[in-house]
């Protein structure tokens, strides 16, 4: 850590405030638990350069803004110069964390959780700056344990303990199975600690229970046990579900500015200053401000429209985030069309709307396309598609919208 971060029994009582202002912002902005904070104020006073891990099993290929809550608190870490170890699960992913699931998870193998990671990288770098980062992959030390380090590492726990977890108590309740291998998790990812000796875990809370193992294990192998930060999870566009892929109520870091402007003025009015806490820059002095100001009747429209700007912003850049601001505010207050949108030049005739929708993008399979032309929400030249199998013919140029906010031109 830079020493003039330090927190000097002589220094400035304006050089104090300014200090002790940086740990405050790290240690309450967007935090759920610190355990232990008081000896994590001390770590953080002691000027020591910090081991501070995140650990990801990528079991897709995308990440979402809910995601990158915790990636956020770990450049917050990065700026203050400790060293930052982004720990893939190429070996943990295989068998799949329970957290906050119902049933049991399908299993991955190693090479499709490194490619995925590969994706993951390159949106990370969004927000964390990649060439001092230690990226880390825990098959290199799990695939090495033998039976007897397994035993070792499970005798620190019991059964009950394990049993305590609210994922395992939910299916109990409901006569659902769990399988003896999910057991096994928390102690992989508390034994990822020990392998790094590490001084911080970041998790989002539904994490508790595996960053916990991780401070058991550490005190069983000698180390000192490492603290711990949690970060809240944050509600999807339905402001009820965990923002997820399969709830399909997400705003992705890889997603066009336009589809992500969209998709945030769509989220429910009280969800838009914990967005603006979780996800963007802004200081906690304005968004107390946008809190009084919403209390006096701003429009919430207003703050939604700068959040979709801010958010854009942050993973495209600012021209970007004004451009999907001018054009939000052509289509939908002016009625009109973007005037950029994805062109397709296609031989002259017929063809099949679902197919156009799949090849495109649209839909990821026929059955989606299906869904969403069943459900009203696809237009050919603004006149509303109820067929599924509709064929299009394509003479010209005629425009497909699916949704509010995807368009493509198709011409011969």
């Amino acid at each position: 850590m830079n020493n003039s971060l330090r927190i000097k029994p002589k220094a400035s009582r304006s050089s104090r405030f300014f200090e002790v202002n940086i740990f405050q912002n790290l240690l309450d902005r967007g935090t759920v638990d610190v355990i232990v904070k008081t000896d994590l104020e001390k770590k953080l006073q002691s000027g020591k350069k910090l081991k501070v891990k995140l650990g990801i099993d990528p079991s897709g290929r995308d990440l979402h803004i809910g995601h990158m809550v915790v990636v956020r608190k770990l450049q917050e870490f990065q700026a203050l110069g400790h060293r930052i170890f982004l720990l893939f699960g190429n070996f943990t992913g295989q068998i799949g964390d329970p957290s906050g699931k119902i049933a049991t998870r399908g299993a991955k193998t190693q090479k499709e959780l490194e490619k995925n990671a590969e994706k993951y990288l390159d949106q990370v770098k969004k927000i964390l700056d990649i060439s001092k980062v230690e990226v880390v992959w825990n098959a290199d030390w799990l695939s090495k344990l033998n039976f007897s380090d397994v035993i070792r590492l499970a005798s620190n726990f019991t059964v009950s303990q394990m049993m305590e977890r609210d994922m395992f108590q939910e299916r109990v309740k409901k006569d659902l199975p769990i399988s003896m291998h999910e057991f096994f998790y928390p102690l992989m990812q508390g034994y990822d600690s020990v392998a790094l000796e590490a001084d911080i875990e970041l998790g989002g809370t539904d994490q508790t229970f595996n960053l916990l193992a991780g401070r058991t294990l550490q005190k069983a192998y000698g180390q000192a046990p490492q603290d711990i930060v949690t970060v809240p999870i944050l509600e999807g566009l339905d402001g009820k579900m965990k923002m997820g892929k399969s709830e399909n109520n997400y705003i992705g870091v890889a997603e066009s500015p336009r589809e992500m402007y969209g998709k945030t003025m769509s989220i429910p009015d009280d969800l838009i200053l914990k967005y603006f806490e979780l996800a963007t820059n802004a200081s906690m002095n304005e968004i107390e401000k946008m809190r009084e100001a919403l209390k006096n009747g701003e429009n919430p429209r207003n703050l939604k429209m700068r959040l979709g700007r801010e958010l854009v912003s942050i993973y495209h850049g600012e021209d970007a985030g004004r451009m999907a601001e001018e054009e939000f505010i052509q289509m939908f207050r002016h009625k009109e069309k973007p005037q950029n949108m994805p062109e397709a030049r296609l031989t002259k005739g017929d063809y099949s709307l679902i197919e156009l929708m799949v090849t495109h993008g649209f839909a990821t399979s026929k059955g989606e396309a299906k869904r969403l032309i069943e459900g009203g929400g696809v237009k050919v030249n603004d006149a509303k598609i109820e067929q599924w199998d509709a064929k299009i013919q394509v003479s010209g140029e005629i425009i497909i919208q699916v949704g509010k906010r995807k368009f493509l031109k198709c011409f011969t």
